[in-house]
């Protein structure tokens, strides 16, 4: 993808990117970046360059047994955006959702900047909002 993006382009490109992640797909990953993209995360240090956020994401989905990810809601233009997202992992023997959010800057036709928002904590089965009624929400992986 090159070029300025629009809404419906960005959407597209957030969407892409997050079916190669469920693929395990690195080099269609890494295509969705710049070359000196930054993945910035509330768990973990950030992950810089596309080929090492390629790389990065094959391990996460390794590590969650296949995990698979999911665009929920997303708002914004070809510049900036904001998706809520479900990444659907095996734990304990059952499918599990991890939920959080993602902040998207975009450059060239590809993603220049993430900055996730998301808990991780390994004694909870769950990692979602307290308390809100994801199964009562249509727009919500569950």
């Amino acid at each position: 993808m090159t070029g300025e993006l629009d809404r419906d382009g960005a959407e597209a490109l957030v969407r892409a990117y997050f079916a190669a992640c469920s693929r395990g797909d690195v080099a269609a990953v890494a295509g969705s970046f710049c070359a000196d993209a930054a993945v910035y995360d509330t768990n973990h240090r950030p992950a810089r360059g596309a080929a090492a956020i390629g790389d990065f994401y094959a391990k996460v989905r390794d590590r969650w047994r296949g995990a698979t990810w999911h665009v929920d809601t997303f708002v914004g233009d070809g510049t900036a955006a904001a998706a809520e997202w479900t990444m659907l992992v095996e734990r304990d023997g059952a499918t599990v959702p991890v939920r959080g959010s993602e902040h998207y800057e975009f450059a060239d036709g590809r993603i220049r900047q993430i900055r996730q928002y998301w808990t991780h904590d390994p004694g909870a089965v769950r990692t979602e909002l307290r308390e809100y009624p994801y199964g009562d929400d249509a727009r919500f992986v569950t």
